[in-house]
């Protein structure tokens, strides 16, 4: 904020300093003041300023950057890399690399297969769902996706979100052709959705998914998920399909006379088996397959145990009969006219804007590991794309799981044919290895659910919002609860909207303060922050850390009036040198609209008459192009426009000297 720092964009000025004769200035001041003109920006016809505009909004990153000056084949070529990243890494494709890729796909072939089944029900939908959702999907990621290590599947929180949204409107018992068919739509509308995002480069929508409205809400969902598996580690037959904390916590209690023993004793025997390969790989990370070969090991061994006890234990609840082969075409079976048309509407909007969220937050993870770039655009239309393609292929919403993209990452995966391996292994298990499901437990499930989501409850992060941010944990805590007491959609609507009124409160209530020079230096900062800051006499100098809109204009000009007077007290009360000039330093007001100029006049109006004088301090270009065509820089013209706050006071201070008699 001080003398070295004379920020103003695109200046285009012939005389940018004014020299002050030593001999005009009094002794202390000998040395030369060097007073620089502020600028206007050059001059820019509504249409430029448009195109450079719209570039910053969609085209941060300048994609098309690396086809200037290529050749044709070389356009081709890059564009083709562009389109499909694929060819990217395709021609430097080695042995080595495919060896490694075979083996983390089948590491997280063993934890796709119960995780795809376990999480179809979570969704209320057909477990053989769940096992089609982890065949194609992962196809068209291969082809179409920029990070190496995101394993695509179906994951718990949007097949969460799916399930509570449709089963409000329509029960999957009673309606189950009906219910099929708008998961398909939703799943359809999900894609659409995030491709359109990628498309047109709109991928800032999902920033309103704060960090902490995800931690809160994905513990909400854990703790309600969790809940509900109660069903399949009890044994009960008839459970609530509501996914809120007292009526299911009700259910589980109303159905005591359904709980079966053998399903508890032998529901927590493997659940505490899952927890425990998940603490020893946590606190191990080498051993990872220890958890990632859990839950298939888990599923294998109660479906023998259930098989051989099947006659003494009737009563333990199984899969059943799951039907052999490949994904049957749905396109017939999307939904586009009807009463159900906005419910799938809605369900795949939020689903998508979830899915996606957790997709790309994975990959860039992953990919910082390894220090390469994933491109969101290009993820939010591979994901896109993926699940439109699914849709048409009896699958619902898949994005990239962190549980599998880790055990990915740890089992050595190079590429993204990792993916296809994956998808290979559920082939077969589609096309020969149905049967063996017929008697896998449906407490087995429920136990893998609870091991998957449990990893979803981030307390330390909730700690460290606490800490950080107050409003941030009030977003965390008004998700958590809202989930878990009203429902899934309106929890996160709730969480967003503590988030959308966080924003509002920073633009209508923008930070202002008093600044004081360091002593020996030009630099100028807060008077609170920094004990070695002191007042410049006569002066008053303020800051405002945001832009002026009609937002906040109004509160800006009462806040700065009341610096004033709070100013003017403090000189009466320790008869300190009167109070001549306020200076603003507008280094941090990037932008103002014209409620922001009129309410800069006014100020002006009102200090004149306390007989103040009222300066501006580095104003950025965009801010001097709108006072200059206002008109409102006329009144600045003499005294009242500096580059920087050191140089307002060096010139007026010489100045109130010069007319001393």
């Amino acid at each position: 904020m001080g003398i070295n720092s004379n920020r103003v964009e695109n200046l285009e000025c012939r005389e940018t300093v004014l020299t002050m004769p030593a001999e005009t200035m009094p002794a202390p001041s000998r040395p030369e003041v060097e007073i620089h003109k502020v600028c206007l920006p050059p001059k820019q016809t509504t249409f430029q300023k448009l195109k450079h505009k719209l570039s910053e909004v969609f085209f941060p990153d300048d994609p098309l950057h690396r086809f200037k000056n290529q050749t044709r084949l070389r356009k081709l070529l890059l564009g083709l890399q562009f389109l499909f990243p694929v060819f990217q890494w395709g021609p430097d494709y080695t042995l080595a690399l495919f060896k490694s890729d075979v083996v983390s796909g089948l590491t997280i072939a063993s934890l796709a297969i119960p995780q795809g089944i376990s999480y179809a029900k979570l969704a209320n939908l057909p477990p053989i769902i769940g096992l089609y959702s982890s065949f194609v999907p992962p196809l068209i990621y291969s082809i179409l996706g920029s990070s190496r290590h995101l394993a695509v599947g179906p994951v718990s929180i949007a097949s969460l979100v799916m399930g509570s949204m449709i089963t409000e409107a329509v029960s999957y018992n009673e309606h189950p052709a009906l219910y099929l068919k708008l998961a398909f739509t939703a799943t359809f509308f999900a894609g659409v959705f995030q491709a359109s995002l990628g498309l047109l480069r709109l991928g800032f929508v999902i920033d309103f998914l704060s960090k902490a409205t995800l931690v809160g809400f994905m513990a909400g969902a854990a703790v309600i998920v969790s809940l509900q598996q109660l069903k399949g580690l009890l044994g009960i037959a008839h459970f609530t399909t509501k996914m809120q904390f007292i009526p299911v916590m009700s259910s589980v209690f109303h159905r005591k006379d359904e709980w079966s023993w053998q399903t508890i004793v032998l529901g927590f025997i493997f659940l505490l088996f899952l927890l425990g390969t998940r603490h020893i790989s946590i606190k191990k990370p080498k051993l990872f397959w220890v958890s990632a070969a859990a839950p298939l090991t888990s599923v294998i061994l109660s479906t023998i145990l259930v098989f051989l006890l099947k006659a003494k234990f009737p009563g333990i609840s199984v899969i059943g009969h799951l039907p052999k082969g490949v994904n049957p075409p749905s396109l017939n079976m999307l939904y586009f006219t009807g009463p159900q048309l906005a419910l799938a509407i809605k369900t795949g909007i939020i689903t998508g804007i979830l899915s996606l969220t957790e997709g790309i937050a994975v990959g860039r993870t992953f990919a910082g590991l390894k220090n390469y770039q994933v491109d969101g655009n290009k993820e939010m239309m591979a994901i896109g794309f993926m699940n439109m393609a699914g849709s048409c292929s009896s699958c619902y919403v898949t994005t990239g799981s962190f549980s599998r993209s880790a055990v990915n990452y740890n089992a050595g995966a190079q590429t993204a044919v990792s993916n296809v391996v994956m998808s290979a292994a559920v082939l077969i298990t589609l096309l020969f290895l149905m049967p063996l499901f017929h008697y896998t437990p449906n407490f087995i499930l429920a136990a893998i659910i609870i091991t998957a989501v449990i990893g979803l409850i981030d307390y330390q992060a909730a700690c460290k919002l606490w800490k950080v941010d107050k409003l941030d944990f009030l977003a965390c805590v008004c998700s958590f609860f809202g989930v878990l007491f009203i429902s899934v959609p309106l929890g996160l609507a709730i969480a967003v909207g503590v988030s959308v009124f966080k924003i509002l409160l920073h633009v209508t209530r923008p930070n202002t303060m008093v600044l004081g020079n360091i002593s020996g230096t030009h630099i100028f900062q807060n008077l609170d922050r920094y004990r070695d800051a002191s007042r410049v006499p006569s002066f008053l100098i303020l800051a405002i850390d945001s832009p002026i809109y009609f937002a906040n204009s109004t509160y800006l000009q009462e806040r700065i009036l009341r610096w004033v007077r709070e100013e003017e007290e403090r000189i009466k009360s320790t008869e300190d040198s009167p109070l001549k000039c306020v200076i603003l330093d507008m280094t941090a007001v990037t932008s103002i609209d014209t409620s922001g100029i009129e309410t800069v006049c006014e100020l002006r109006k009102t200090l004149i008459q306390k007989s103040l004088q009222f300066v501006l301090a580095n104003p950025g270009g965009n801010v001097m192009e709108k006072l200059y065509k206002s008109k409102a820089l006329e009144q600045f013209e003499f005294n009242g426009l500096y580059l920087s706050v050191g140089e307002a006071i060096k010139d007026i201070s010489s100045l109130w000297k010069r007319v001393l008699p």
